[in-house]
């Protein structure tokens, strides 16, 4: 028995013992990407376990929101680049908060890091754009995931941008905002791929329409409802079920891979077997009309934000004019009104118009004036005819007297008599 552990003490120390060396024998370089828990957060430095000899050290600031908040907590995984081992493990999540140089750069273009930078100047080509002191260019192609109409939009705004070319020793710089918007919506893809299994549920927003079904987003992946499965009953026409930006519930029916891309998936869906039941919006909740502003312009419509939340209002109820673009009549900011026109089950489910405000400033008008000419009249049983009202009238005058003859006061006749005279 005691030989037996004895053996085991000894595997158990020698397991140890592996582990230990695997550790310190793990070597980071700069540019490397790492992940693991944060085990430590300080004043000024939040702290990773990466795995190697020392913790890796991320500067706190880049780690907060835009109220000053810290976003991690301890255990959270985080991923990071490695940009120094001299002194330290120093990490980095994003590049040009605390300026940039030409190293910086480098270590962007490398790892892929996303850097931050101030669009400066709109041109037909594309944005310029500042990091620190470094001037560097956006090519119109790479500004958005699709076609990025109004360019004048970004001016002044901070945006992040992945470093792809740096030409002349750092005085030519090209960098692209789409491939960040690529990688954050892969992540989300991810995130969406775990809970993708036959039978979920899940709550996506119409991208198009086609004579045979519609695409749904789910959330950076898309799937279809064949027209057969939008509804219990036939349906000849998808547009009198559903809407272009509007958000449905679907149910996963066959999810199908189509290439070697984890998310690149043929997903059928369908919303006649999903639960579709919301809140329904109260009568009173329509008519009122909310301050807002504009927090997002996509291709399917424009996202605002209220005190009641953040809600989607669809191209069709923006009230523009054909092949108008919204993001130039809806820039991001802009104070708007809106009207509800219903309420989904989650955060950014409320539906808003923004061209049927007037119509509810209208009816809410004419209820309050409806209302106060009912209290202007006294609780009274009405107005009733008018032979009613003439009877009335009759009763409050003066009795009739005849009419007199301008020449001969005396001779007096009913003004009925001289006229049949």
């Amino acid at each position: 028995m005691a030989q037996q552990q004895d053996e085991d003490f000894a595997a158990m120390f020698e397991a140890q013992g592996a582990q230990t060396r695997a550790r310190l024998s793990k070597r980071v370089r700069p540019g490397q990407l790492v992940e693991g828990p944060v085990v430590e957060i300080g004043a000024d430095s939040v702290f990773l376990d990466i795995g190697a000899k020392s913790e890796g050290r991320i500067e706190r600031a880049q780690l907060l929101d835009k109220e000053g908040n810290l976003k991690v907590k301890i255990g959270d995984k985080l991923r990071a680049t490695v940009a120094s081992v001299s002194g330290g493990i120093q990490l980095v999540v994003a590049i040009g908060r605390g300026g940039i140089d030409t190293q910086s750069l480098d270590l962007a273009l490398q790892s892929g890091v996303p850097v931050e930078a101030t669009v400066t100047k709109a041109v037909k080509a594309g944005l310029e754009v500042e990091l620190g002191s470094v001037r560097a260019f956006c090519p119109a192609s790479q500004v958005d995931l699709g076609f990025a109409q109004d360019l004048e939009r970004f001016v002044g705004t901070k945006q992040f941008f992945k470093v792809i070319e740096i030409r002349d020793g750092g005085r030519s710089v090209i960098v692209s905002r789409k491939a960040v918007l690529k990688d954050e919506r892969e992540n989300q893809a991810k995130a969406v791929r775990e809970r993708l299994v036959v039978g979920a549920e899940l709550e996506g927003i119409v991208q198009t329409i086609q004579p045979y079904g519609a695409f749904v987003d789910l959330g950076g992946i898309e799937g279809m409802i064949h027209i057969s499965e939008l509804g219990h009953g036939r349906v000849d026409k998808i547009d009198d079920v559903i809407k272009i930006g509007e958000s449905v519930k679907v149910r996963v029916l066959a999810v199908e891979p189509r290439g070697t891309s984890p998310t690149d998936l043929k997903i059928s869906l369908s919303m006649k077997s999903a639960d579709q039941t919301s809140e329904p919006t109260t009568s009173a909740a329509t008519e009122q009309v909310l301050a807002g502003k504009v927090g997002q312009v996509t291709n399917f419509g424009v996202f605002v934000d209220t005190e009641a939340g953040r809600g989607l209002v669809p191209l069709s109820e923006l009230g523009l004019p054909p092949n108008a673009d919204p993001r130039r009549a809806f820039p991001v900011g802009k104070d708007v009104e809106v009207v509800m026109l219903g309420r989904g089950g989650g955060e950014g489910k409320l539906r808003f118009s923004i061209q049927g405000v007037a119509a509810a400033e209208e009816r809410t008008a004419y209820k309050t004036f409806a209302k106060e000419a009912k209290k202007g009249a006294g609780g009274s049983k009405g107005l009733g005819s008018l032979g009613d009202l003439m009877k009335d009238l009759q009763g409050k005058l003066p009795d009739a007297k005849p009419a007199q003859s301008r020449d001969n006061p005396s001779d007096a006749k009913p003004a009925a008599t001289r006229r049949r005279a």
